[in-house]
């Protein structure tokens, strides 16, 4: 019996000697690492386009910082830093955070013109997803709707026409399909989507030609002689008039017709995509 308790009381203070070592493992604090430190070396990488250490960096000092103005600050770093590496979803996902975390932070108007910006650098061309053109073009107008006075609105400006410019251009294509395969009401649509909404963009002229063209090979001669006279009235010397006119009267003869030059602006590569 003697033998038996000796043994529970040796197992007992071996375990109570383990838990206390346990406990002082466990609870032992961490020593914290300096964000200023943290925040140099990113900076440092940063300047050198060193990007992905930047972004590691600068995420380890908005953790450390216990003031929230420069944890705010190593924030928005550490997003342009995923923006220089071309990590668009990654730092679209942080921006969000960023937003709901430091909505009062003096960097703000940056970071929503930030995210103008990723949205419209996603952009493609006419032929494919029209996703991040929506996304652009909702998010400057957003922009210039709440900071129409600052620095980055003017950039935004000519982005936006840009966007428009290249909205109006997907529908023409769509348009031009539906007319190849003889499909005239989807065709009719999508081109009056460019009259009604996109009437400032480079595509109003052949938009208003495509639908003198379609309607007056369907018989509908007073709704072709309708856009023929907006076509005339407001672009009664250029080509697609000219043609145009050319569809009402059968005996009318091209006079001075010359080829557009064309230059390697960006305007003029997207209407050689549609052409």
């Amino acid at each position: 019996m003697f033998k038996k308790v000796t043994i529970i009381i040796f197992y007992f203070i071996i375990f109570s000697a383990c838990s206390k070592n346990q406990e002082e493992i466990i609870y032992q604090p961490l020593e914290k690492t300096n964000p200023y430190e943290l925040y140099k070396e990113g900076l440092a990488a940063f300047e050198t386009n060193d990007f992905f250490f930047a972004n590691k960096k600068f995420s380890e000092a908005e953790l450390n910082f216990e003031e929230t103005e420069f944890a705010a600050k190593s924030a928005i770093m550490s997003i342009f830093s995923l923006y220089g590496l071309n990590f668009y979803e990654e730092a679209i996902e942080n921006l969000e955070r960023y937003f709901m975390t430091y909505p009062s932070d003096k960097n703000i108007i940056y970071a929503h013109f930030l995210q103008a910006t990723i949205y419209f650098e996603q952009i493609s061309d006419e032929k494919k997803d029209l996703k991040p053109l929506l996304q652009a073009d909702k998010k400057i107008d957003f922009f210039l709707k709440n900071y129409p006075n600052t620095e980055y609105a003017i950039d935004l400006k000519f982005k936006k026409d840009l966007i428009q410019n290249q909205i109006a251009a997907k529908e023409l294509y769509v348009a031009k399909y539906y007319i190849t395969i003889k499909k005239w009401v989807p065709a009719i649509q999508r081109l009056k989507i460019i009259v009604n909404k996109y009437d400032k963009t480079i595509f109003i002229e052949e938009a208003l030609h495509r639908l003198i063209e379609i309607h007056y090979h369907l018989g509908l001669e007073n709704e072709a002689k309708k856009y023929a006279n907006i076509l005339g009235y407001n672009y009664n010397s250029s080509e697609w008039f000219q043609q145009s006119y050319k569809i009402l009267n059968k005996d009318y003869e091209f006079i001075n017709n010359k080829t557009i030059k064309e230059d390697d602006s960006w305007y003029k590569k997207i209407i050689n995509k549609i052409k």
